[in-house]
This record gives structure tokens, C-alpha cells and sequence, in this order.
């Protein structure tokens, strides 16, 4: 085993109430995506993607995750070796990618002619890039250094390129832009996990940034805190927690979200809320709702009216501020929640997360986009470069249920990368990054990486063979 494999993005989910049994007779609706159970997008009226993987997830009943973890209390997670059966088979430049689900929310936001509707766009879609993390339970494949991801989705008119550009500390960079010119998003991230005994806490290093070109705006905010409970013993879940702040440097408006902690007795469990201040800094939208389920948006004097006729409103906001981390809890039971949202009339719904696959607990808790990332189109295999990581062995044999070669390709892989670590070092190589460079995001002035072009525009790519 590579002693120097990150153990990354281990999120992961948890039961929840049933998703979005809520009335919707008082609202708005700005989120009119259609929505199926699992049905297949037809890409130029031929190719109908996949909508289950090739074999059911491996068994995760043999082997000691105590044995493991129990010398990483309270270290950072970045030079552990883990066993193949903690991941799920997708790389986590694919995991990445799963930030477009809803680019529908990015079209929307492109056509509303107000700064502040198009602030509530972007807001859920901020939210909703982190819904598909719900009961995922394992962890995507650590990319090797040099590995890359394409995605093209005519149907939903973006494409996307990310790279692994670092490997200590490990920094993933994506890049994704509109089929006509409507938007760009990208960012560069580098997860930093630690383990306190029941749980690992997450902190999603890395800036996103989100331009809309029609309207010469550019959007930035970091993802919330996590914590994933449970990972020795009893079922795992996952809670999002703190301030994500979404500032548009072109307005000026700014949208604070507060993504709450579970609190003692599970009131708070998903829950998100916030609030658009314009350039002026006055409140202008409340939004509300729930990182695994829904999001609304309603008038700020609508909603404190609302709360003040609300007898039931009140009582812990005051505790829920307080700083929250998953060092010293003396329980990480689940919080058993049965509400869920509940709609102020006047509303405006703004998401809604898609359902899952019937099948999907048997299929690594995949949603439906998820399902299809690895899949290799006919022909795509002989267009692809060879960094790409649907062409990774390790990934592919435990996406077919292979999990003995799974973990043998694992090891090779991990093994050629040091080898190839080591040659660079002797000849005193520094690695080159083939898409992005180091650089300074133009709008928040903080290092980043950015995309340097070229990729789409390739007839072939000449690349080395990492796998």
C-alpha cells in the first residue's frame, strides 16, 4: 500500500426525512427542471446513457477500520494508506464533477435580468453542490498526479475539464464553461481532513468562482465544513456546517449562508439559511431550506413578519451560533427527524434535489448523474487522452465488482507513482501541469489555479501513459 495516499473527500450521508414532502401550494416555482426517477438523457437523439453500474457495491464486512484508524486521532488525514473498500468507483475529479447536476440553475440565473434574482440562483446552486453527498458512503479514489476528467453534456450545454495538480499536498483544478458562452466555473481544491476517534472533519479548501458573461458578473464562496459521523461503528451520516458567503464583485450584493449544525436534539439537522444584502446592505431575500432536500427564497420583510406571528420560532438561535466541531462529542447518534420544510407562504422555490435511483443503496447511494460518469461511450476510448480516469484500472474493476484487482490495480498504480515520484526527484524534474497553471484569481486576488485552454480545441492529445 502507498504509505502516502491521501485519505480525501471522505463524505459520506445519512437517513433523512423524506425528501421534499412539502406543500408547494404557496410558492413560486423558479426550479421548473423536469424531474425522473433514473430515466436516461439521449445525447443527439442515439446514445442513452446507463442507469445502473455494471455490478452492485463489494462487501465492506471484511476488514477492520479500527485496525486502521486508531493510531490517526486528531491527525491530519493525508499519508494514511486505506483499503480499496472505502472507496466508491469514481475518481474524485469525476466527484468533482458531480457540481454540475444542476447546471440548470446556472441557465436560469443567465437569463433573469435582476442581480438579485440572479444572486438566488446562484445561491442554490452553491447549495446544491454539495446535496449529492447525501448517504454516500465511500470515498472517491485518490487521482494520481496528472490524471485528468472530461465532460461533455450537449443535452445540458456546458463541458468540463479538471487535472490533478498536486499531489503533496493534494489540489484537484476544474474548469467549466458554456457551450455558447453563457458562463464559466471553476476552482482549485484541497480537502484537509482529520480523525477524532468517531468521526472525520472536513475542511473543503478552495474557492470556486462563477462567471456569467452576458452579465459581465463574477460570483466566489467557499463549501461548507463537514463532519462524517460514525466510522468505526453504527450507521454513517454526515452533517454540513458554517458560513458560506457568495459575494458578487460585480454588484457588489452579497449572500451569507448559514448552514447549520444538528444541535443537541437534531432541530437543526440539514437546515440552511441566509439572507441577500445588496450593495446598500440591505437585506433584501431570506433563503431557506435544506441542503438535502429543497431551497426557497422569500422577501426579507415577508419572512421577519412571518417569524414574529411564528409562536413556535425562537429559543436556540443564540446556541446555534456557537463554533461547531466534531472533536469531544459524547455521542454521534443520528438525530431522528421527522419535519421537513416548511413552506412561508409568498416563497419562491428555487431547487429541488432530484430523487435517486430505486436501486441506488445497492449502487454506492449514486444519484443518477453519478451513474453515468465512468461509463466509456462507444468510441470515446480511442478519443480520450490517456490521463483520462475512466481509463484507470482500479476505478474500472471495482465498478465491475472486482474487488481482489481492485486493490491489486490500486497498489500498482500507487506504487508506479512513487517510482515516477522518485525519478523526478533524482533528476531534479519538477512535475509540469499540462491545463493549469498557478496563478491569481482575478477577483478575490488569492492564489488559484486556472485554466490555461486548449484542451477542447485538441484533435488528439499526446499524453503520458499514468496508468
Amino acid at each position: 500500500m502507498n504509505s502516502e495516499e491521501e485519505f480525501y473527500d471522505a463524505e459520506t450521508g445519512l437517513e433523512s426525512d423524506d425528501s421534499c414532502e412539502v406543500s408547494f401550494k404557496d410558492a413560486l416555482v423558479f426550479d421548473n427542471k423536469q424531474v425522473t426517477d433514473g430515466g436516461a438523457a439521449q445525447e443527439n437523439g442515439v446514445w442513452e446513457r446507463r442507469k445502473t453500474l455494471p455490478a452492485e457495491m463489494i462487501s465492506r464486512n471484511n476488514f477492520s477500520v479500527w485496525s486502521i484508524l486508531k493510531k490517526c486521532i486528531g491527525m491530519e488525514l493525508s499519508k494514511i494508506a486505506m483499503p480499496v473498500e472505502f472507496n466508491e468507483p469514481l475518481s474524485f475529479l469525476q466527484r468533482i464533477s458531480e457540481y454540475m447536476e444542476h447546471t440548470h440553475l446556472i441557465h436560469k440565473a443567465c437569463s433573469l435580468p435582476d442581480s438579485i434574482d440572479r444572486m438566488q440562483m446562484v445561491a442554490a446552486f452553491a447549495v446544491s453542490a454539495v446535496a449529492s453527498q447525501w448517504e454516500r458512503t465511500g470515498k472517491p479514489f485518490n487521482p494520481l498526479l496528472g490524471e485528468t476528467y472530461e465532460l461533455t453534456r450537449e443535452d445540458e450545454g456546458y463541458r468540463l475539464i479538471s487535472e490533478q495538480v498536486s499531489h503533496h499536498p493534494p489540489v484537484s483544478a476544474f474548469h467549466a464553461q458554456s457551450l455558447k458562452k453563457d458562463f464559466e466555473f471553476h476552482g482549485s481544491i484541497y480537502p484537509k481532513l482529520k480523525f477524532w476517534g468517531k468521526s472525520v472533519e472536513a475542511d473543503p479548501k478552495g474557492i470556486m468562482t462563477l462567471e456569467l458573461l452576458k452579465h459581465k458578473e463574477a460570483y466566489t464562496w467557499s463549501n461548507p465544513m463537514c463532519c462524517v459521523h460514525n466510522i468505526i461503528l453504527g450507521k454513517l451520516w454526515i452533517e454540513q456546517y458554517g458560513t458560506v458567503e457568495i459575494v458578487n464583485h460585480s454588484t457588489g450584493d452579497k449572500c451569507v449562508l448559514n448552514f447549520k449544525p444538528c444541535g443537541m436534539f437534531g432541530k437543526e439537522l440539514h437546515k440552511v439559511e441566509g439572507h441577500i444584502l445588496d450593495k446598500n446592505k440591505k437585506k433584501r431575500r431570506v433563503i431557506y431550506g435544506k441542503w438535502t432536500e429543497c431551497m426557497y427564497s422569500v422577501d426579507a420583510k415577508v419572512y421577519e413578519s412571518y417569524k414574529k406571528s411564528d409562536k413556535k420560532s425562537g429559543g436556540d438561535t443564540k446556541k446555534l451560533k456557537q463554533e461547531h466541531s466534531c472533536e469531544g462529542e459524547e455521542a454521534d447518534e443520528m438525530p431522528d427527524v421527522q419535519e421537513t420544510v416548511t413552506v412561508i407562504p409568498g416563497s419562491a422555490l428555487l431547487w429541488r434535489i432530484m430523487p435517486r435511483p430505486a436501486h441506488s443503496a445497492q449502487m454506492y447511494n449514486f444519484t443518477s448523474f453519478a451513474m453515468t460518469l465512468n461509463e466509456l461511450e462507444p468510441g470515446m476510448e480511442r478519443l480520450l487522452p490517456a490521463t483520462d480516469c475512466r481509463l484507470r484500472p482500479d476505478i474500472r474493476a471495482m465498478e465491475n465488482g472486482d474487488r481482489d484487482t481492485s486493490s491489486t490495480e490500486k497498489e500498482r498504480l500507487e506504487e508506479k507513482q512513487r517510482d515516477a515520484r522518485k525519478e523526478r526527484s533524482k533528476d531534479e524534474e519538477d512535475w509540469s501541469t499540462r491545463w493549469f497553471e498557478l496563478g491569481t484569481n482575478p477577483h478575490t486576488g488569492a492564489e488559484d489555479w486556472l485554466y490555461t485552454g486548449g484542451y477542447f480545441e485538441r484533435s488528439y492529445i499526446d499524453s503520458p501513459n499514468i496508468y
